[in-house]
Formats: C-alpha cells, structure tokens, sequence
C-alpha cells in the first residue's frame, strides 16, 4: 500500500539527487532553505553572518509557504530585503507532520522554478 508520503519522500531524494549533482553535496533542510532565501533575494557577500543566514531561511521559509497563502509579500526595506506579512495560521502538527508541510512547499517552489 502506497501513502502520500512515500510519495513525498521519494520526490524528495529526487530533489536531493539533483542539488547534489549540481553542488556535490547532500544539503540538509536548513541548507535547501538558504539557498531558496538567496534565490530569492539575490543575496550576495564575501562573508555572510548567522543573522544573515536565518534571516535568509526566513524569506525561504515565507515564500515556500506563501504559495498557500500563509504569508504575503508587504514589499522590500530599503536594502532590498522582502518582507513578509502572516496571513493565515500554520496549521498545528507534530515535528514530522511540520517537516513534510514544509518539504511539499520546497518541492513545489522548486517546480516551479523549473528545477
């Protein structure tokens, strides 16, 4: 019997397979999420600082879940940095429930994007 989530997981290797062809690394979910929030913000420094980094999972974390209305873009601060307004409240799940909401959401940014 197949369930919606070995669906998900095997879509899942599958996009890890291909960000390891193109990086040469299995990146984790943190690491998946930076390079969304530099994606989207064009983020680009010789050194980036942990506050960087969280902030731009951030904007990864809001745009993956703005494509189902959780989030919506208010607009950019004046150094380019989107920012994002909670329109609706996450759903209430457990660890394992919460990971797979947000890899569907990775998953579907990343078709979209082509990849």
């Amino acid at each position: 019997m197949l369930n919606a989530n070995d669906d998900l997981q095997q879509r899942w290797w599958n996009l890890e397979a291909k960000l390891v062809e193109r990086f040469g690394k299995k990146p984790d979910m943190e690491a998946i999420l930076f390079l969304i929030g530099i994606q989207e913000t064009h983020f680009m420094a010789e050194k980036i600082t942990k506050e960087q980094k969280q902030d731009l999972m951030h904007v990864a974390v809001c745009t993956v879940l703005g494509q189902s209305g959780f989030y919506a873009l208010e607009g950019n601060d004046e150094d380019g940095w989107p920012h994002f307004k909670q329109l609706k409240e996450m759903p209430v799940r457990g660890l394992i429930e919460q990971e797979n909401f947000l890899k569907d959401h990775i998953l579907l940014y990343f078709d979209k994007q082509g990849f």
